[in-house]
């Protein structure tokens, strides 16, 4: 699912300055048998932006993410992909037999690449992702929050371009999931990567994103499109400001 189609020519293009984005979805619907699940949904997410999707939960969003990937096929609608994608799922599923570097290299090594020369790729990155030291470590030696940053790093060895984040923190306790937010900020500002992030947690959009979508319940559409236009180069500010219940109270009025 590549190439030209949805935000790439016209009107749109021209909303967004004239560049195509990373990743668009235009008019996207999708049905289940004789449920629908997403109505005429179209969101795009630019190069290097984080983009948030909030809805109730069973609305769709993990239906958009599987769409974007290619695991399920719209019924009708467009999309547009330009990068490679990377998809994290709201488990980790490491292999508990695998150490931490088997792990992070074990996508590149089932398409083929030599283990040695994947595990040298992913080295220099340990540091960056705050695993330096436990490359021979097994998951069951690890932390909650330990074992996502592992789950982060497979995903953005494996995407490059794009993250797709489904609920990564949601299996957290809050504070593992405040400290995780604020790595996952800094890690942001030190690798060039476009990420679309699924989440329940108002706040946490708020605190990762420069955009938030929010969409109704099901049949999906998209009921507001939020710019968040505060500390956009210091988001660890966001937290204490008094700003972030003003787009609080924003977004959940149209939840």
């Amino acid at each position: 699912m590549t190439g030209s189609p949805g935000y790439e020519t016209g009107r749109e293009r021209e909303m967004m300055g004239g560049e195509a984005p990373a990743l668009a979805v235009k008019g996207v619907t999708k049905r289940f048998g004789d449920v629908r699940v997403l109505d005429g949904v179209s969101v795009h997410v630019m190069e290097r932006e984080t983009v948030s999707v909030l809805g109730p939960s069973g609305c769709g969003k993990s239906t958009l993410m599987n769409i974007l990937t290619g695991l399920v096929t719209p019924d009708s609608g467009e999309i547009s992909v330009s990068g490679r994608i990377g998809y994290m799922q709201q488990k980790d599923l490491l292999l508990p037999w695998k150490t931490v570097m088997d792990n992070v290299a074990l996508p590149r090594v089932i398409r083929g690449a030599d283990r040695l020369a994947a595990a040298a790729d992913a080295s220099p990155y340990f540091g960056t992702f705050g695993l330096e030291g436990y490359e021979s470590s097994y998951p069951h030696e690890l932390s909650g929050g330990m074992r996502q940053r592992v789950n982060f790093l497979r995903t953005f060895l494996t995407s490059g371009d794009i993250m797709l984040l489904d609920e990564p923190l949601g299996a957290l306790d809050s504070i593992t999931r405040g400290r995780l937010q604020q790595w996952l900020t800094d890690v942001k500002k030190r690798v060039d990567v476009t990420i679309m992030l699924i989440t329940h947690d108002v706040e946490e959009a708020i605190l990762l994103s420069d955009r938030v979508y929010v969409l109704s319940g099901k049949p999906a559409v998209v009921r507001a499109e939020i710019g968040i236009d505060f500390y956009r180069e210091q988001k660890e500010e966001r937290r204490l400001s008094p700003q972030l219940m003003d787009y609080k109270k924003r977004i959940l009025e149209n939840l």
